[in-house]
């Protein structure tokens, strides 16, 4: 198919897209070259450059790579309950604490929990009432209650919890899972991020990729929207035809090629333009995933009509379809006061959908190959918050805080280290939050020393220049 060249109004001169990328040096080295150069160039008609086919290939970050060695995780589920929650009263029995109560202890009055903790499952592993559907599935769980941290700041610990960052930006846990194994699914973003309603504490950054390629940074969806059109916004174009905006792309294609052969490539421009890739295929695949009424309602009902819940079934839609990453964000754990209402009102919200995913994924045969994680960004004291008055609350704990792992590349029905006799610090076998995305990499299928980016003249990696496995835990 042939198409006739368009002088330039002015000149008459028929351009092509190559001549808008020369140096100073290609043009003169070009016209030094003679008619013959310059005819060669006119055979390059702007208008062939869209006739590339729908199919062709495209520089593509997101296709799916082998890791390093065979990681059993292939996917990971994170649910991050920011705010902190009170591992004395879910997760980490204190029965000393409670003999405590209303005593001196330390600078503060013991605040022993108001909730009943038993063992569940052939482990044995005592767990909160507060969780007691998801303690149903504590064969599963990897419960590591010997976490701690650096700053118990909420802003700084919840990007730090997701970046292993606290001074500067640096990619997220997702944006390094995605840049290390690529993603299964190409019509889909390698990464969401889903929320209800405003932003995390701590923003973007939580989700973003820092100085690694854009395309690996999450795609924030509010999953509070009333429908999924407005949930995934601006996915489509009501004034160009899906063959049109597939013409525009290809010919933008082709023109940074062309750039990128006379020029240079562009990081930030290949970025963009990964991305319009993957909104334009996102039309029709989007709008299937992120509708939860598809689903049969005994499935819907299994995970409970909350917002988590709603979130948590997107989640296993997503992974089932080949995305990486996929975080949720269950906010609202902030306790100083009113604790035993407060937090037995957001453990309701999520005890039953954490239940119901783990029984769907292991029912589809998919928790096997996916990581799911649950925990914040530190712990709480054992102590009351002064400023809690009658109905008290805990204040931040840096030094201990428990979070636990279920699925790909993970011991079920295990307990990894302790803290004291009334929870204030971790004393045994004590993990650190480098540690904990070590073990995560490591699950994946990647030696966490070894995944680096080369940015301002240095390797870069997720765990900066600390972190070790924790092996105890492993399948």
């Amino acid at each position: 198919m042939s198409h006739d060249h368009h002088p330039h109004p002015c000149c008459g001169v028929s351009t092509n897209p190559e001549d808008y990328f020369l140096t100073r040096r290609q043009f003169l080295n070009r016209v030094g070259m003679g008619l013959g150069a310059l005819s060669l160039a006119s055979l390059l008609d702007p208008l062939d450059l869209v006739a590339a086919p729908a199919d062709a290939p495209l520089l593509n970050p997101l296709s799916p790579r082998s890791p390093q060695f065979p990681g059993k995780a292939k996917a990971v589920i994170h649910i991050f309950a920011q705010g902190a929650p009170s591992h004395v009263d879910t997760w980490d029995p204190k029965p000393m604490l409670t003999k405590m109560n209303n005593r001196t202890l330390g600078d503060g009055v013991a605040m022993g929990s108001p909730f009943k903790f038993q063992p569940y499952g052939k482990s044995g592993i005592e767990v909160s009432e507060l969780f007691a559907k998801t303690a149903q599935h504590v064969d599963d769980l990897a419960v590591i209650r010997s976490m701690y941290t650096d700053i118990p700041a909420h802003d700084v610990a919840t990007v730090f919890m997701n970046t292993g960052s606290i001074r500067i930006a640096k990619p997220s846990l997702g944006a390094w899972t995605v840049y290390g194994l690529g993603s299964e699914n190409q019509n889909l973003p390698g990464f969401i991020s889903l929320r209800s309603g405003k932003l995390p504490t701590g923003g973007a950054a939580n989700y973003g990729s820092a100085f690694l390629p854009g395309v690996y940074q999450g795609t924030s969806v509010n999953t509070e929207a009333r429908n999924v059109q407005q949930m995934i916004q601006n996915i489509r174009n009501p004034y160009v035809s899906k063959p049109e905006q597939r013409r525009q792309l290809d010919f933008i294609r082709q023109l940074n090629e062309l750039h990128a052969q006379n020029l240079q490539r562009d990081a930030a421009l290949e970025t963009r333009l990964a991305t319009y890739e993957i909104a334009f295929r996102m039309q029709a695949e989007a709008t299937d995933v992120f509708d939860i009424n598809k689903e049969p309602a005994a499935v819907r009902a299994a995970y409970g009509n909350s917002q988590p819940g709603k979130q948590l079934l997107i989640a296993r839609r997503l992974v089932e379809r080949g995305v990486r990453f996929v975080q949720i964000w269950h906010d609202g754990w902030d306790h100083h006061q009113d604790l035993e209402d407060r937090i037995t009102e957001k453990a309701g919200e999520i005890d039953q959908p954490l239940a119901a995913l783990l029984a769907d994924l292991k029912q589809r045969g998919l928790l096997d190959s996916t990581l799911v994680i649950w925990g914040g960004e530190f712990g709480r004291k054992p102590t009351k918050d002064k400023n809690g008055g009658e109905n008290p609350g805990r204040d931040h704990n840096a030094k201990a805080f428990t979070v636990w792992m279920a699925g790909g590349g993970v011991k079920g029905g295990i307990v990894h280290g302790a803290t004291d006799e009334f929870g204030a610090a971790a004393v045994t076998d004590k993990v650190h939050v480098h540690d904990l995305h070590a073990t995560i990499l490591q699950c994946l299928g990647f030696d966490h020393t070894k995944l680096t980016y080369r940015f301002n003249g240095r390797d870069f990696r997720l765990t900066d220049v600390a972190g070790n496995v924790v092996k105890n835990i492993l399948a």
